[in-house]
């Protein structure tokens, strides 16, 4: 169950609260008990951990492994007329 963050518009307290998704946003204050609660938009705590696709998947190691074919290289030059 994600943690969503609260502030009170009336006397400016802030808390947290375990919902479920599914579940209604709280609309009273704990402190105040005035119906002046609005979640909070704030920064996600997701952090990919170990090896997978988003640590290893774009590595120049996994493209020298899956094998040795290379592109042709391009010349940068142009040829003079």
């Amino acid at each position: 169950m994600p943690i969503y963050e609260y502030a009170c518009d009336a006397c400016k307290h802030k808390f947290e609260k375990f919902q479920s998704v599914s579940a209604k946003p709280i609309t009273e204050c704990p402190k105040c008990k005035k119906k002046a609660a609005k979640r909070l938009i704030s920064a996600s705590t997701f952090h990919l951990k170990g090896g997978g696709w988003f640590k290893e998947g774009y590595s120049k190691t996994q493209s020298k492994a899956s094998g040795d074919s290379k592109a042709p290289a391009v010349s940068s030059t142009s040829p003079s007329s």
